[in-house]
Parts: C-alpha cells; structure tokens; sequence
C-alpha cells in the first residue's frame, strides 16, 4: 500500500537510542494510530539508519533548581524605591 504524506498531519516519535525504530512504531504507536508509517525516505548522515539520530537533553529537568520568589514585601518596597527614583527624574526634567 502505498502512503500519501499530508504535512498538517506530520508528527515525530522520540524513540530510545538502542531501540528498534519498527518495533517501537509497532508496540506504542501502531495501537493508538492504525494508519501511521515510518518514512523510510529520511536517512541519518551519520549511520545511514532510518530517521535521524540524536539525542535531547531537557535543561530544566536537569539542571533547573527551584529558588522560591521573594517575600512580597520586599518586593513591594523594591518597586516603591523605583517608582520614586522614576518620579525625581521625571521632576527634575520637568523643572
């Protein structure tokens, strides 16, 4: 049977480096998407295997660290003294 691609449909698959790409398509997209297929068109440079191969380190997951806000009235008193800051400029260029 022979596929026609339509791009408003187009998605792509992060399948583990050491796992088959056929057998991944079979076991976790096949049963939820009966039509979908693997373009065996798209070629990695590198090792010639089907889809590009590479590798996503997500950044945050990794290396993000949770630094709860500051208190709130800090905060408040730090845009206080800025406002007034604006406001003697803006009377000194007005005088």
């Amino acid at each position: 049977m022979e596929y026609e691609p339509d791009p408003a449909l187009k998605d792509t698959e992060n399948i583990p480096l050491k796992e088959d790409i056929v057998s991944y398509v079979l076991r976790e997209v096949r049963p939820y998407v009966a039509d979908a297929w693997i373009d065996r068109e798209t070629m990695d440079e590198l090792d010639g295997g089907i889809g590009k191969v590479g590798y996503e380190i997500n950044f945050n997951r990794v290396f993000f660290q949770y630094q709860p806000p500051r208190p709130l009235h800090e905060i408040d008193a730090e845009l206080a003294g800025v406002e007034q800051r604006i406001l003697d400029l803006l009377h000194e260029v007005t005088e």
